[in-house]
């Protein structure tokens, strides 16, 4: 029991854990094993699912008061942030080998598909640079301030997966479920707010 106590408390494990499918997606796409729009689209998808696991922590906790796992999770929401961030800024690279012509990217950059993506990517990068304690010590209130712009990212993420999937219905339908589990955080905090009161 300790030892898989231990296993779940550790952070090294989370990261490999986290990290092995990229591990994964690298060495077929070096072997030609995925093709370009396959590992294009599987990594956007890694990238905002685990985005979305991090934003729901909140509200799961909001949800099952009494569990301890949304309680694991948020000592562990940095972790899965970055990760994230890892996959959005792998699924650039992709796009970025593919094309190979900054002629061409700055044509396609200008696409509502595009730009969205392009800016959310921006944002992400100010919040995983300082998805650290010094950060948080350096950058006080401020850096509370800075990390609620990830609800912008995640608009520019959700449209940008709707915009440039060639389906439209998951992006779709995993931007409802996360709007839903913030609508209920709000709708929760809310009510805890005038209860106080």
């Amino acid at each position: 029991m300790n030892v898989i106590r231990r296993l779940l408390d550790s952070k090294t494990l989370l990261c490999f854990v986290l990290l092995l499918p990229a591990l994964w997606m690298a060495n077929d796409w070096r072997l030609g094993d995925l093709f370009y729009g396959e590992i294009l689209h599987v990594t956007g998808e890694f990238s905002a699912r685990l985005m979305m696991i991090t934003m729901a922590i909140t509200p799961f906790r909001l949800m099952f008061p009494g569990a301890k796992w949304p309680s694991w999770l948020l000592l562990r929401r940095r972790y899965l942030g970055i990760a994230s961030f890892i996959y959005a800024l792998f699924h650039t690279l992709i796009y970025l080998d593919r094309k190979r012509d900054l002629t061409l990217i700055l044509e396609e950059g200008v696409e509502f598909a595009m730009w969205t993506g392009w800016l959310a990517l921006l944002i992400f990068s100010a919040l995983a640079v300082t998805s650290n304690d010094v950060s948080i010590r350096v950058l006080k209130r401020t850096w509370k301030k800075l990390h609620r712009y990830v609800y912008l990212v995640a608009l520019l993420v959700f449209a940008h997966w709707v915009f440039a999937a060639y389906d439209f219905v998951p992006g779709l339908v995993h931007f409802i479920i996360l709007l839903s589990l913030e609508l209920y955080r709000l709708f929760k905090k809310g009510n805890l707010t005038n209860h106080a009161t």
